[in-house]
């Protein structure tokens, strides 16, 4: 993932993805594979603070498999895992530019809400999402 992720943005990204995401929360993220290696990946987890959240971090679809359903098939899946958990709301988060990623949440059926001021500290400004299972 770290030797994508970047690529696949097209800007810098790594620094929100810290192998820790990796090390305790690899039960509920997953990775897909393709033809040329990895696919795309999903990293998220069910919140020890909110019973009834679970949280999608990062998420990732190689620009050669986009517009093929990948991205929402990892959602899909991520939702079953955390219904199974009997998590009752998904949320995310992303920056305002990433227009994509407000798109596509909206497709999936989330609310999006922002962007919300000093969100994540002072001038980091951040569009959250939030969806019902």
């Amino acid at each position: 993932m770290a030797a994508v992720v970047d690529g696949w943005w097209g800007r810098p990204v790594l620094g929100s993805l810290p192998r820790l995401f990796l090390d305790h929360f690899h039960r509920t993220s997953m990775v897909a594979e393709g033809p040329d290696g990895m696919a795309g990946f999903l990293i998220g987890f069910l919140s020890p603070s909110a019973a009834d959240e679970a949280y999608i971090h990062f998420v990732g679809v190689s620009p050669a498999a986009r517009g093929a359903g990948l991205g929402r098939t990892l959602y899909e899946h991520f939702f079953v895992l955390a219904r199974a958990h009997d998590r009752r709301v998904v949320k995310a988060i992303t920056s305002p530019v990433n227009e994509a990623s407000i798109a596509f949440h909206r497709r999936m059926g989330f609310t999006v809400t922002g962007p919300i001021s000093d969100y994540n500290g002072p001038g980091a400004h951040l569009v959250t999402f939030e969806r019902p299972l």
